[in-house]
């Protein structure tokens, strides 16, 4: 990252840049402004960027189409920005990659918050990521590169997603609750919904989990806890 995180914010309404630039600005962010889905494609070209905000509803091209096709060459942290407080939209737009969402209308304290978490998540370099690639059955995680294979399958994982493996194979065994997860990826469960990690378990699944059916799973769901199955 660079020494001045750059972000993207994505939103058609004037209103919107001018309230969220202010406080990103004054938090030392350098601020990339796209009002539609096709610029924001743009400048996420010609920039580089550190995160995005992205409003779900976009003209052009919508902000989950956006997302597809951010995710699709980028594992970027992106915050989705929805005015629609439907389970269906946070879902889907948790599936599709988004890493978080915030659902308008929304505090400026708490959009400042998941920014700072994300971006502090996504700059920081574990010390263990120095070592070895960790083992787990047929699960292999290297930390170093932020790539994770299975047998010789190497699933596209977003950032919350490998964070998310990386936790489970840091810690076999052990039985995490959802805010326990929130924590430590967000480095808070105030304002989230502990349903997203849920959306972001079974996103996993599928991507880890040749064939779901199979008793072996890779990760195993323990009450409203999850833990990486030991070999």
């Amino acid at each position: 990252m660079q020494d001045t995180p750059t972000i993207l914010l994505v939103d058609d309404e004037d209103a919107i840049q001018k309230l969220l630039s202010f406080p990103l600005q004054k938090d030392g962010y350098r601020v990339v402004e796209a009002r539609d889905g096709e610029a924001a494609l743009r400048r996420f070209e010609e920039e580089t960027i550190d995160l995005v905000v992205l409003d779900l509803a976009l003209p052009k091209l919508d902000g989950l189409e956006v997302c597809r096709r951010l995710r699709a060459r980028s594992a970027v942290p992106i915050i989705m920005l929805t005015a629609r407080d439907e389970e269906i939209d946070k879902v889907i737009g948790l599936e599709i990659g988004a890493d978080d969402y915030i659902t308008k209308p929304f505090s400026i304290r708490e959009f400042r918050s998941r920014v700072r978490a994300l971006l502090r998540r996504a700059s920081l370099t574990p010390a263990a990521s120095v070592g070895e690639p960790l083992v787990i059955g047929p699960l292999r995680v290297d930390r170093a590169r932020r790539r994770i294979e299975v047998d010789d399958h190497v699933p596209e994982l977003t950032y919350v997603e490998f964070e998310l493996v990386r936790i489970l194979a840091e810690n076999p065994g052990r039985v995490f609750s959802r805010a326990d997860l929130l924590e430590k990826i967000w480095g808070s469960s105030q304002y989230r919904d502990p349903r997203t990690v849920d959306v972001h378990v079974r996103h996993i699944r599928e991507k880890l989990e040749r064939d779901p059916g199979k008793p072996e799973l890779i990760l195993t769901v323990r009450g409203v806890g999850y833990r990486l199955r030991e070999p």
